[in-house]
C-alpha cells in the first residue's frame, strides 16, 4: 500500500511539473514573397539545445496540403530557422506552421502570400546560347519606361558571376548587357526593380570552351568595379577568417551559395556586425563603408552538420586574403561549440525538484 502511494505520488509530481512549465514555439514568416525567393522561417522555443523541430510549408487551398517539410534544430540560444525554396511554387497563399500541440499560448503558425511577378519581363535574348566567351542578356520589363532593371548573375558552380548591378531601360522598357563567361553550363539571371524582386531566368550556353576570359562585362549605361574572391575550408567549429583591404567608398561583399553561411564582421568603430539573411539558397552579402583600412571577417556555416570551401567575393577592395591572425581579433571562441547533448545546467528545474522530493519520500519510506 505504501508503494502504491508513493508511485502515485510521483506521477503526479511529473504532471504537476509539466503543466507549470509548459513548452513554447513561437515562429515568424514573411506575410508577402515574390515567388523564387528563399522563403526564411524563423523561431524561438524553450526546448533543449539540439531538439529536432519540423517546420512544414502547406499549400492553402480550400484544404491544407503539405508541400514541403524540413527538419530544424534548436540552437545554443534556443532558436531554429528554415528556409523553403519557392522556386517552382505557384503564387496563392500559403501557411508555414509547426504541427504541435498542447504549446499553451505559443505562435505556431503564420500565413504567406507568394506573389509572381515573372510575366512582367520577357527576355528576347536566346535562352540558348553557343560559347563565346559572353553571355548577352536583352529584355523588356513591363511599365519600366525610361527607369532601371538590377541583374544578378549566378553560374553553373553556384557562383556569382555578376551583380547587383543596375541597368537603364529606354523608353520602351528595354535592356541589354553582356557579361563575360570562363565556361559553358546553365546560368541564371534574377531580375529586381523598384517593387522589389520581379524573377529568374535560366540562360543555357553550351559549345567548346575556348582561353579562358577574365570576368569582365560590357553595358550600354554603366561600369562595374572588379570583383576578387577568395576560397578557404570553414565549419562551426573551424570559422574562416579573411582581412579585406577596402577601398574608398562602398565596398560590396559577399559568399558563395549551396551552404548556409554566416557572416562576422568588424566596423572601424570596433563593433561587431551578424549576417545571416538568405539560407543556402542565396549568397550572404554584406555592405560596407569603405575608409581604404582593413575589413575583417569570420565566415562559418549557420548548421552544426555544415562544413565545406567558402569563396569569399569582394569588390572595390585592393585585396582580398585568407588570414590566420584575424580570429584574434573576434576573440578565442569559435564560431560556436560542437552541438550539446542535454547537460546538467538545462535540465528543467521542475524536474530537478522532483528528482529531490522523490529521493526524500524513498528514504522516509524506508524508515
Amino acid at each position: 500500500m505504501i508503494m502504491k502511494k508513493f508511485v502515485l505520488l510521483v506521477i503526479g509530481l511529473f504532471i504537476l511539473s509539466g503543466s507549470a512549465s509548459a513548452y513554447q514555439i513561437n515562429i515568424d514568416a514573411p506575410e508577402t514573397l515574390a515567388v523564387g525567393k528563399p522563403l526564411v522561417v524563423t523561431g524561438t522555443t524553450n526546448f533543449g539545445i539540439g531538439t529536432p523541430i519540423d517546420v512544414v510549408l502547406y499549400h492553402q487551398l480550400t484544404t491544407s496540403t503539405e508541400i514541403k517539410r524540413k527538419i530544424v534544430y534548436v540552437q545554443s540560444d534556443h532558436t531554429f530557422r528554415a528556409v523553403f525554396d519557392t522556386t517552382n511554387l505557384k503564387k496563392g497563399k500559403y501557411k508555414v506552421e509547426v504541427p504541435a500541440s498542447g504549446l499553451g499560448s505559443s505562435i505556431n503558425m503564420r500565413l504567406v502570400e507568394l506573389i509572381d511577378r515573372t510575366d512582367e519581363i520577357t527576355v528576347s535574348s536566346p535562352l540558348t546560347q553557343e560559347f563565346n566567351g559572353n553571355l548577352m542578356i536583352a529584355g523588356t520589363m513591363e511599365d519600366n519606361h525610361n527607369s532601371g532593371v538590377q541583374i544578378e548573375v549566378t553560374g553553373p558552380d553556384g557562383e556569382r558571376i555578376l551583380g547587383p548591378l543596375y541597368i537603364a531601360t529606354d523608353n520602351q522598357g528595354r535592356f541589354s548587357t553582356e557579361v563575360a563567361i570562363t565556361k559553358s553550363g546553365e546560368y541564371e539571371v534574377s531580375f529586381t526593380d523598384t517593387k522589389g524582386y520581379v524573377g529568374a531566368k535560366s540562360i543555357t550556353v553550351t559549345g567548346a570552351v575556348g582561353a579562358a576570359v577574365s570576368p569582365t562585362f560590357s553595358t550600354m549605361v554603366t561600369t562595374n568595379a572588379a570583383v576578387i574572391s577568395v576560397r578557404s575550408q570553414a565549419s562551426r567549429d573551424a570559422p574562416a577568417y579573411f582581412e579585406v583591404m577596402a577601398g574608398s567608398g562602398r565596398v560590396d561583399i559577399f559568399t558563395s551559395s549551396r551552404i548556409d553561411w554566416v557572416i562576422e564582421y568588424i566596423d572601424r568603430y570596433g563593433v561587431l556586425h551578424t549576417v545571416n539573411d538568405h539560407g543556402e539558397i542565396n549568397p550572404e552579402e554584406v555592405e560596407i563603408q569603405g575608409w581604404g583600412e582593413p575589413i575583417y571577417l569570420k565566415v562559418y556555416p549557420y548548421k552544426y552538420s555544415d562544413s565545406g570551401e567558402i569563396t569569399l567575393y569582394a569588390k572595390n577592395v585592393r585585396s582580398v586574403e585568407v588570414s590566420t591572425t584575424v580570429s584574434e581579433a573576434f576573440g578565442a571562441s569559435s564560431g560556436g561549440a560542437a552541438m550539446p547533448g542535454e547537460t546538467e545546467a538545462s535540465l528543467n528545474p521542475a524536474i530537478a525538484c522532483c528528482s529531490a522530493l522523490v529521493a526524500i519520500l524513498f528514504l522516509k519510506s524506508r524508515s
